[in-house]
């Protein structure tokens, strides 16, 4: 799976969102079925400003089209539907580390295929 690390090195907001952009289109292009983004959960334990930019952006993307759907860690679970049909469509995405781990400091973008 595609990873986007936008924890590392601590980025401003704005340089962490055009990473972002620059890398999802990475992944678009390498025909990626599905792009884990590893955003943090802020220090304070309400989201961090990263993390709320990055779900703003997803739901736009959705809205528009540009992207099938998107999820929060806490559901990147083989015991969610949605998470079961993605790893049915990849059998290779069940190897990921972050897998039924609950973790809220990631979310999990499923690419559209073409």
């Amino acid at each position: 799976m595609w990873t986007i690390n936008l924890k590392e090195n601590a980025p401003p907001l704005d340089v962490a969102i055009a990473q972002f952009e620059i890398e999802l289109e990475k992944a678009k292009f390498a025909k990626e079925r599905a792009v884990k983004v590893l955003h943090g959960y802020g220090s304070h334990g309400r989201g961090g400003a990263i993390l709320l930019e990055i779900r703003k952006l997803l739901a736009k993307m959705k809205k528009e089209k540009a992207i099938e759907d998107f999820f929060f860690g806490d559901r990147w679970s083989s015991y969610d539907k949605q998470t079961s049909k993605l790893l049915m469509q990849d059998k290779s995405l069940s190897d990921d580390e972050d897998l039924n781990k609950s973790n809220p400091g990631i979310t999990i973008i499923v690419l559209k295929q073409k």
